[in-house]
């Protein structure tokens, strides 16, 4: 009976860390809504687009992208680089469309919800149980506290003033560079990875619309691909060397087999 308890506390610790890790990371990450909100607005979008755009685009880089190129202007360019920008999450979702498993019209609202958070809350869990809920989990607070504090940066935008004021802005990148430094601290190629990431990214935004060096640095990603050293089982690794230097086993040493003995006197079947 003891035992049994045990086991079910231990489940239910496990479905509680990944429940509680989304909750936390999505009320931290909701709360730069209000940045969004307070910059779409100084850009000339109507509280009612700012507040669409959370709902529908639900990625905040994209809609950061495009707030910035309406107010200077290039509605054309704000579109294509936030669409570049938004590309990123068609990797999560090939990632995470085998994790999730979700079928039918689900998996378009799963579709909404792969975003950079989402993704890391899931593939830092254990199990593919413990990851659906540490997405389900992170997307639903997240979803609903960016949009509220889009509404209510939007709303008061004219109060707030200069939304970069607030720092609200960075709280996104600062909170996946803490889900994703577990990883960084793993090995070499990791920090490779990262650190070639950066320096693509940085050297090509002066000269590249808003999304573009996003996506040029993901072919460190590839390049970390092709030069991490592949794993061979164990299985494998022994089959490789070959067998062991001796003589070849055999078997084992006995009497020389004879002719076939004959049943007992007596039983035999009458």
């Amino acid at each position: 009976m003891v035992d049994r308890a045990d086991e079910q506390a231990s489940r239910d610790q496990k479905r509680a860390s990944p429940a509680r890790d989304g909750l936390a990371l999505g009320l931290a990450v909701g709360t730069s809504g209000l940045a969004f909100g307070a910059a779409a607005v100084s850009s000339g979008l109507s509280p009612v687009q700012a507040c669409a755009l959370s709902l529908l685009t639900f990625t905040g880089a994209s809609q950061f992208a495009l707030a910035g190129a309406v107010a200077s202007g290039g509605l054309a360019a704000g579109v294509a680089g936030a669409v570049l920008l938004g590309s990123r999450n068609t990797l999560y979702g090939l990632r995470l469309a085998g994790l999730l498993r979700v079928r039918g019209l689900t998996r378009l609202l799963a579709a909404h919800g792969v975003i950079d958070e989402t993704t890391a809350i899931a593939l830092a869990q254990p199990t593919p149980a413990a990851a659906r809920t540490g997405f389900r989990a992170t997307f639903a607070t997240l979803y609903v506290t960016w949009n509220l504090a889009t509404l209510v940066g939007a709303a008061g935008a004219g109060r707030l003033g200069s939304p970069q004021s607030f720092g609200l802005d960075v709280v996104g990148p600062a909170a996946f560079l803490a889900l994703i430094w577990p990883r960084l601290r793993a090995g070499r190629t990791e920090r490779g990875v990262a650190l070639l990431g950066a320096v693509i990214a940085l050297s090509a935004t002066p000269f590249l619309p808003p999304g573009v060096p996003v996506i040029l640095a993901a072919a460190a990603a590839l390049a970390g691909a092709l030069t991490a050293p592949e794993s061979v089982p164990e299985a494998v690794a022994g089959t490789a060397q070959g067998p062991a230097s001796g003589p070849a086993p055999g078997p084992a040493p006995g009497p020389a087999p004879g002719p076939p003995q004959g049943p007992a006197q007596g039983s035999a079947p009458q």
